[in-house]
């Protein structure tokens, strides 16, 4: 670093800005394939009731995080070509190109992509509520101000991306720590691959790994949470310590945290969190790409190579997460520590963390439809999704980066969320054989035709064994336990018998 300016982090910022502009492609993509279907106009919730809610009072307007489709009414044609255009605007940052040009362009460019997905996530209630999407929004706002080729980037803004680390890896496992107490037992990950809400296609590997590596995985987890995202911090010491240690120290922080964070690729299926990251990681590997600094340095108007109005914005930007950033710094130290919360409408300086408990005994809610009448000795036939467990042969699939909403819903049924609005249209809109929810399954057992019945059973799930899968070729083991929607139809608008 050379004062204002991070002279060894070009490579940083090529990784920060691409990384980033591909994180939202995948979210763009995600959001045109399932937002229709979920929240669109005959979606699950519907977006459009939301926003009528919120046009009726300032005050639920305030409640509403900003978002274009309080200006402009909604459509789920609109939603398309909002999309699109993110996805555009995603692909040219990707590629580099507003990067070639002056640093008010790709400036431009994270911003449109900040704001179009904050109004998209803004709306997307339940199925939007995850924090890797503050992440990404908080994340896309700090890249609009790394700048392009023709600067070096700013020192204030890469370290604010060692502060978002921070806040993201130290307020995880300070989370576990006040947690449950299998992440002080040294116990939770002997659960956690088998548990968690999405499986790849090596977490039945993993999970059956001896119990002294499932105790090397958490202390792990504390090392790579706790210790590790600090070192980031160190090139800093570079201003006052001449030589290569506070860099080095700072990369060895970085390679810690994308070490593990590959694990949990390579072992689950949790949206972009892991990968983004591993991508925010980078801005602490030091590698200087573009011309020598002592010749930006020659220019009129220019600090340590940085323009003059750039360095204003970008100071502006540093001094604004300083004073964001106070709550945020409380809630790390608080015994009452949130996760994945935000201070303030813009998602920004948010306090993020997850996985505080790990649940012991996986529970699945599959859904079954049938063509008979009598519910007592009708043939049940079960609807495939495709991200969770359903069929007990299926070796999970790799999705990831990709978020699958309806499956990741799916998992917090059993957890005391079982007869949310969602959940019930769901089931209509499967007795309707709806066109766009089915195409959200990964199988409908009726072909797109209509059954005349459906209902939800609770099944326990556990990987087989090794002595299992030998014998009988299944992946999972399951047993019934039991029925938790009692049979709808919608012959006469009315249902069977009701929840279980």
């Amino acid at each position: 670093m050379d004062g204002f300016a991070a002279v060894d982090f070009g490579f940083a910022r090529e990784v920060l800005q691409r990384g980033i502009a591909a994180l939202y492609l995948v979210a763009f993509v995600s959001t045109l394939n399932q937002f229709r279907a979920l929240l669109g106009e005959r979606g699950l919730l519907p977006a459009p009731e939301l926003l009528a809610w919120a046009g009726n009072s300032a005050r639920a307007r305030r409640m509403l995080r900003p978002t274009l489709f309080l200006r402009v009414r909604y459509t789920d044609r609109r939603l398309v070509a909002l999309c699109v255009a993110g996805i555009a605007v995603s692909l040219a940052l990707v590629a580099g190109l507003p990067q070639l040009t002056a640093p008010w362009v790709p400036m431009a460019c994270f911003l449109l992509l900040w704001l179009g997905y904050m109004s998209i996530s803004s709306i997307g209630q339940t199925f939007y509520g995850f924090g890797w999407e503050m992440l990404l929004l908080e994340a896309g706002f700090l890249a609009a101000f790394l700048g392009s080729a023709t600067q070096p980037p700013p020192t204030v803004i890469i370290v604010l991306f060692w502060w978002l680390v921070i806040r993201l890896e130290f307020g995880a496992g300070m989370i576990k720590i006040r947690g449950g107490r299998e992440w002080r037992d040294l116990t939770a990950l002997m659960y956690h691959h088998e548990t968690q809400p999405m499986p790849g296609p090596l977490s039945r590997q993993a999970h059956l790994l001896p119990a002294w590596f499932h105790r090397l995985e958490v202390i792990g987890n504390h090392v790579a949470q706790l210790g590790a995202p600090w070192l980031l911090l160190a090139p800093i010491l570079g201003l006052w310590i001449p030589g290569p240690v506070p860099a080095i120290v700072g990369a060895a922080g970085a390679v810690v945290v994308l070490s593990t964070q590959l694990w949990l690729v390579i072992t689950g299926n949790f949206a972009w969190l892991n990968w983004a990251t591993i991508v925010l990681a980078f801005s602490a590997i030091g590698l200087p790409l573009g011309p020598p600094h002592h010749l930006a340095t020659a220019l009129p108007w220019t600090i340590d190579g940085l323009s003059l109005p750039w360095l204003v914005v970008t100071t502006a930007v540093g001094l604004l997460y300083v004073w964001l950033s106070v709550p945020a710094v409380r809630n790390l130290f608080s015994r009452t520590q949130a996760m994945n919360a935000s201070f303030n409408r813009w998602q920004l300086a948010n306090a993020y963390g997850a996985f505080g408990t790990v649940t012991k005994e996986r529970i699945e809610i599959v859904i079954e439809g049938t063509m008979d009448a009598d519910p007592a000795t009708a043939e049940w036939r079960e609807y495939g999704f495709k991200g969770k467990p359903g069929d007990l042969r299926r070796t999970p699939r790799q999705f990831a980066p990709y978020h699958l909403r309806l499956d990741w819903l799916m998992w917090f049924l059993p957890l005391g969320r079982m007869y949310e609005d969602w959940f019930a249209m769901l089931l209509v809109r499967l007795l309707e054989a709806d066109p766009r929810t089915l195409r959200l399954l990964g199988h409908d057992p009726f072909g797109g035709e209509r059954p005349r019945q459906v209902r939800a059973v609770a099944y326990r799930y556990r990987f087989s064994t090794r002595a299992e899968k030998r014998e009988t070729g299944a992946v999972w083991v399951r047993d019934r336990r039991r029925l938790v929607v009692r049979p709808l139809s919608l012959g006469t608008g009315e249902d069977e018998g009701g929840p279980g």
